[in-house]
């Protein structure tokens, strides 16, 4: 999965998983909710978990949930859990023409990493609930606890809490 796509999707997950934060979610149910594979989701979650913004327990009443509040989680932490690396990608060719050229660009693109990495930090997934609507995340957490067997079923397409926000 692409690292901007495992970005998105990582948020998205933890959003789901913030409108019922007491409530244990099931890698198939967030898949469904999310119209991806639980496979995906829960390479997502174990990285999540790793990083210590999710908790997960074992068994049939099992799933995974927040590990602290929405409030505290920000973007930046998801982002730096998922590995998503740099946003711009340095080159490895160097020759004696492009040396100083490197230089240049290498600053240019540290200054935008920690620029965007700043932005990150400024929002928490709490704030990203607010600005999406409670309307928009409810419809998605209810879609989201369903069983597993229910989950084995193809949901119906639907709008991301993320979608709907940007409308």
């Amino acid at each position: 999965m692409a690292a901007n796509l495992r970005f998105s999707t990582g948020i998205e997950a933890l959003v789901l998983m913030a409108t019922e934060p007491k409530k244990y979610h099931t890698s198939q149910a967030l898949a469904a909710a999310l119209t991806t594979n639980a496979v995906v989701v829960r390479r997502l979650l174990s990285a999540l978990q790793h990083a210590g913004l999710v908790t997960s327990a074992k068994g049939p009443a099992g799933g995974s949930r927040l590990a602290k509040s929405a409030k505290q989680i920000t973007l930046r932490d998801i982002y730096r859990a998922l590995d998503t690396g740099d946003l711009l990608h340095r080159g490895t060719h160097e020759s004696a023409e492009t040396r100083d050229l490197r230089k240049v660009t290498q600053g240019v693109f540290r200054k935008a990493q920690k620029r965007f990495e700043e932005e990150l930090d400024s929002v928490t997934v709490n704030q990203i609930i607010k600005k999406s609507g409670k309307r928009a995340a409810k419809a998605s957490a209810e879609s989201s606890v369903e069983s597993p067997a229910a989950a084995a079923v193809p949901p119906p397409p639907q709008q991301s809490v993320l979608q709907a926000s940007r409308k």
